[in-house]
Order: C-alpha cells, then structure tokens, then sequence
C-alpha cells in the first residue's frame, strides 16, 4: 500500500506576471518522507517552493495540506497549517540575536514549556548556535545562518518543512553536515520534508523520493533509488557517463519513512 500523503500538488500552474514559471505540476509529498525536487536553474523549482508556502499564489490547480486546500491562503496562515519555509539565501533577521531568530520562529505558539522544549533542541541539533545565542545573526557565517534558518523553522513546529537550496554557498562538509542533520530531523521527528537542491548526489542520497523538474514541468519521478539507476540522472545530475561507467559511487540510504 502507498504511504499516506501530507502534501499534494495537482496541475498546479504559477506565473509573474505574464511569465509562466511552472505548467501542471503534480507531485505527492508521503508523510515522514524526505522528498527532493531536481532541475536547472530556471527550472522552476524555486517558484514551487513560494507557490506551496504562499508567497506565490497557483494560476491553476490545488494544493493540498493533509486533504485540505490551502491554496490562495496568506503565508502566515499556511504557516498556521503547519507548512515552514526555509527560502534560499537563508534570509534571518541580521540585526536580531540568534536567540531572538530563534524565539520569532515560534511566533504562532502560545506553549512556553514547548517553546523552551524546542530550542533546546535546536541547539542540540546546532550546539554553535547556543555559543552564538547574543551574537547578531548578521554577523554569523554562511553555514551558521544555514543552521540558524533550519532551527528558526523547526521553532515553529511544522508538519511540513520546506528546504530551498540549504547547500547553497557551503562548502563540500558543511554540506554534508548539514544534510545528515536534514536526515537526523527526519528521522527522530517523522518530519516530511521537501528539498530543492542543486547538489543531486547530495540531495538523492538522502532522499527518498525524487521529481526531475525541467522548464516548469515535471519530466520524471521515481524514489532516488531507482533515479539514481536511471542512466539520463547519472548523466546530467550526478556526472556520470551514461555507458560503460565502472566503480561508481554506491549511495547509502536509510528508508525511514513509514
């Protein structure tokens, strides 16, 4: 039997103006799953993430939050559903402290324990962020907003966490930390997650499922482990001749989702 979906697009079209970003885009997020969306830049895989979130309103289509509509609704109420959104180039408050970063996360929650719960998880999760917690965000390294921008959103206790391109800018080991921490979220809070990604080896060896996304459309979709068997995804995502390639990479990956 298929897992339970969380998430569901169906021909969902967005636009700015009179350009047209994503054409009839249907995709399915399983609940506890970790799902990944490929393609160019340009692609469209941005324009996803803010037509999920609210930031974008659909042209065309449905979205849907555990069988309930949320299209056309405000960001803030989205985030009320349960859906957060970590946007590509982190974008925390410079001029607050971590701490308070941190603490506007939670800003839909009224639970003091549960707040107080959750950031000392994510400085578990993060343990420079506690060192960092009265220093400005500002001033905190690319890799450290990264954290700083994942952790202000797990605040918010979401159902659904959304990663718009969280390797961007890193270098190759904060990458990997950072997506064995996706992968460790994942794991101990059953947390669906979506991640749009330019690294593709990164993102389908942590993954569990995937859709190829080219000019607005999607053009393929399977588990990343059947992905990465394909020979056009060897090819142009994760640079490997499409014949007669020998030695290559084995992917370790942990199915978690239930």
């Amino acid at each position: 039997m298929a897992p339970e979906s969380i998430l569901q697009l169906k021909n969902v079209e967005a636009a700015y103006g009179p350009i047209t970003a994503i054409r009839g885009v249907s995709l399915s997020v399983p609940r506890g799953a970790i799902v990944t969306v490929l393609g160019a830049n340009g692609a469209g895989k941005t324009t996803i993430m803010k037509t999920i979130s609210g930031i974008l309103d659909p042209t065309k289509g449905t979205i849907e939050l555990e069988g309930e509509p949320i299209q056309g609704l405000e960001p803030d109420a989205i985030v009320r559903r349960g859906i957060c959104h970590v946007p590509e180039g982190r974008e925390v408050f410079p001029l607050l402290s971590v701490h308070d970063n941190l603490m506007m996360g939670a800003f839909t929650r009224q639970d003091r324990a549960g707040i107080a719960e959750d950031l000392e998880q994510a400085y578990a999760y993060f343990p420079i962020l506690r060192e960092r917690a009265r220093q400005a965000a500002g001033s905190l390294s690319g890799g450290q907003q990264q954290m700083l921008a994942i952790s202000r959103a797990l605040m918010g206790r979401p159902k659904l966490l959304l990663l718009d391109e969280p390797s961007l800018g890193l270098s190759p080991k904060l990458t990997k930390d950072i997506f064995e921490i996706i992968t460790r979220i994942n794991r101990e809070r059953a947390l669906s997650i979506v991640v749009v990604e330019q690294n593709a080896a990164m993102a389908l060896s942590h993954a569990h499922f995937g859709y190829i996304l080219e000019v607005g459309r999607v053009v393929m979709e399977d588990s990343c482990e059947r992905l990465m068997q394909k020979d056009d995804i060897k090819e142009f995502y994760l640079g490997m001749h499409a014949a007669g390639v020998r030695g290559e990479r084995r992917w370790k990956r942990k199915k978690t989702w239930r």
